[in-house]
């Protein structure tokens, strides 16, 4: 794996489904050049893991605490997880399946 280079899972709640959570997240991963994927939960959260720079990591972190205009964002759980190397960032119709 590249130095320096981190993956994270945030869990986040409130209003986040319905809103343009999902193709903002990727927008702002595509910005910062991020890899990952984003998808809703059947709970009613959204779920993403993301991967790229500690600097870029942590920028995606601080939009996702706010996400787009129309969300209302309560709280954002975040884990550490190993880098995987992922390229590009991906929109799922549903969560990815546990490894």
């Amino acid at each position: 794996m590249t130095p320096g280079v981190v993956r994270v899972r945030a869990v986040v709640s409130g209003r986040v489904q319905g809103v343009w959570y999902r193709e903002s997240c990727r927008q702002q991963a595509d910005r910062l050049g991020v890899s990952g994927w984003v998808a809703n939960r059947p709970d009613g959260r959204v779920e993403l893991e993301a991967e790229g720079p500690r600097p870029a990591i942590d920028a995606l972190l601080r939009w996702a605490r706010a996400g787009p205009p129309r969300a209302v964002v309560e709280s954002v759980a975040i884990a550490d997880l190993p880098p995987e190397g992922g390229r590009g960032f991906a929109v799922l119709s549903r969560r990815m399946p546990s490894r």
